[in-house]
């Protein structure tokens, strides 16, 4: 509950590296997320360059605070998971498909594991998505089978948000039937 109370969506960052130790467990935390049918979806790109950072803050409606970060985790959903491989399938925001639905779903566990393991390791972190695959796959040749849920920017904080408002458990929680 700790991590889970504190988390906060930060957007600027300090000139600190992030130690490999730290990342490999942020990265560890998210591999042993659950998924259903233990399918386990996900895949995760480390960005550090400070051009490709550019070129996907650009694409993620052009939110340049996100370059204060000193690494990127692009987490992609891949449909490889559910669908054959002999089957041609392009996974954007239009797609029908309920396989897209069911990698959405399992890779947001894992990039949420991912949020709260940064936090437990004293790191902040901000989840993006405001970007349209057309854009950011091919900064990264991803391949159009595959889903990009999320650009996860990592790093110290370097500043420390209030928290959000929230509404209470009354006005979301039912019992039995809606």
């Amino acid at each position: 509950m700790k991590e889970i109370d504190s988390r906060r969506s930060v957007r600027k960052y300090q000139v600190k590296p992030i130690e490999k130790e730290k990342l490999d467990q942020i990265l560890e935390s998210a591999r042993l997320a659950p998924s259903g049918s233990n399918t386990q979806p996900w895949h995760f790109i480390i960005v550090e360059s400070e051009e490709m950072k550019e070129k996907l803050a650009a694409a993620d409606h052009n939110q340049h605070w996100m370059t204060t970060a000193p690494l990127f985790i692009v987490c992609v959903a891949d449909s490889r998971s559910r669908l054959p491989e002999t089957e041609h399938v392009v996974l954007d925001e239009h797609s029908p498909e309920p396989e897209l639905k069911q990698i959405i779903r399992d890779t947001a566990i894992a990039i949420e594991h991912i949020l709260l393991e940064a936090e437990h390791l004293g790191l902040a972190t901000c989840w993006t998505a405001w970007f349209e695959q057309k854009d950011v796959r091919p900064i990264l040749g991803i391949p159009e089978d595959k889903y990009v849920c999320g650009i996860i920017t990592l790093g110290y904080g370097d500043e420390t948000p209030n928290q959000r408002p929230r509404r209470a458990l009354s006005e979301m929680v039912r019992y039995e039937k809606w």
